[in-house]
């Protein structure tokens, strides 16, 4: 559906590059700007210690189906070619912070003028305006440390627990397109560009939205308390015979109370005066725990899918990523798809993007897989008006390999 939409694409590690991902598997055609050393991404199993494995799938993620030009953007020469790239292009998507921005003259002040009609993204740690505009910012630091989500999840009286590899950057990805794709409609109306402003910390505070904004409304907010502490004991985990814990959401007032009463087989205990109301069962809420754990652990997974689905309860079993692969629920939401491997051995299985369009057979495909460092460079160069004398004088100022 984004065929024919350019994305100039001068961004390193993930939430920005994630944004391009999206849009390439939309269609677009996306031309990953990278530094001759590559994105660091490209990096990311050396850097663990790891790298004897084959392949790198967190970079696949974000990069599929895109081109890659490696320039020295630190050249004169790198920084027009950037401009060069940008005259026809719909978007220039970067995560390069600010200040550096504006020094090479990239920033969009300065590219609005080279294309009046271009959607120009940006994605940084805290956003373009106040004194940490400029400070580096990776998603546990700007979008779960400083937004508060960090500190909220964290159980009363526990220490933190890190945050799983670019959760924070993915959900800044999807938010990025979105505004990416709304800019885009809106120059179909207007016929002129925007500037597209994402920050990891904005998308935090927005992720954490619910709290927050009972944060700003009453100037206080309840803390994450642990299990036996919990504000509604229905609304919990619990662990079934079989080492399985589940997930119990309650919908809101007190409809499921009768319905998690006749699940457990104990519907006397519905018109039990210690757990009648919310207010009861909150106020024992240590005893209603001990007493549904009890219950959970007398029988499997199976069992209690069957009881709670029969009260049409919202629940689910916690399931470990190897589990979620094998699910056929999340293949048939089209969660999977297969990439093919760069060097043409056959496709590996890789996470969708996060939207189906069209149902089941019609769904996005990627583009192809992820480019090899500078492997359309000189293509590249040469689509956009590089003539050969051209090319060898990028090489001899360094801008090119």
């Amino acid at each position: 559906m984004l065929e024919g939409i350019r994305v100039i694409e001068m961004a390193t590690y993930i939430a920005a590059p994630g944004a391009g991902g999206i849009l390439a598997d939309w269609g677009a055609e996306v031309i990953k700007v990278e530094p001759l050393s590559g994105c660091p991404m490209r990096n990311f199993f050396k850097s663990v210690g790891v790298d004897h494995l084959k392949g790198n799938p967190v970079f696949d993620l974000d990069n599929r189906g895109k081109r890659s030009v490696a320039l020295n953007t630190a050249t004169p020469e790198g920084v027009e070619a950037i401009k060069r790239l940008v005259k026809d292009a719909d978007v220039f998507l970067t995560n390069v912070r600010p200040g550096g921005l504006e020094r090479a003259g990239l920033d969009y002040e300065s590219l609005k003028k080279v294309n009046p009609k271009l959607v120009y993204a940006t994605v940084s740690g805290y956003g373009l305006q106040g004194p940490d505009r400029d400070r580096p910012g990776f998603d546990m630091a700007a979008f779960y440390a400083r937004s508060g989500l960090g500190a909220i999840t964290t159980p009363k009286g526990q220490e933190p627990a890190p945050l799983r590899t670019a959760v924070g950057d993915h959900t800044t990805s999807m938010a990025t397109t979105a505004g990416i794709l709304g800019a885009l409609l809106e120059r179909q109306r207007t016929g002129k560009g925007r500037l597209v402003e994402a920050s990891l910390l904005r998308t935090g505070i927005y992720a954490l939205g619910s709290d927050m904004s009972i944060q700003l409304k009453f100037g206080k907010l309840g803390s994450t308390k642990s299990r036996h502490e919990a504000i509604n004991p229905l609304n919990n985990f619990f662990k079934t015979s079989d080492g399985i814990w589940i997930a119990i959401i309650p919908r809101q007032g007190s409809v499921d109370w009768d319905a998690i009463c006749k699940a457990i087989g104990q519907p006397k205990m519905i018109e039990d005066p210690r757990f009648k109301s919310s207010r009861d069962r909150r106020a024992n809420g240590t005893e209603l725990v001990d007493i549904l754990d009890a219950t959970f652990a007398q029988h499997d997974l199976e069992y209690w899918t069957k009881a709670l689905d029969e009260q049409d309860m919202v629940w689910a079993p916690m399931m470990p990523p190897g589990d979620v692969a094998a699910d056929p629920q999340a293949e048939a939401a089209g969660a999977f798809f297969e990439v093919p491997e760069n060097d043409g051995s056959g496709t590996f299985r890789a996470p969708a993007s996060p939207i189906r369009f069209g149902g089941e057979g019609e769904d996005a495909h990627p583009r192809g897989p992820s480019p090899d460092l500078g492997q359309h460079t000189l293509d590249v160069l040469k689509e956009f008006g590089y003539s050969e004398a051209d090319i060898a004088g990028l090489q001899k100022s360094g801008t090119i390999a």
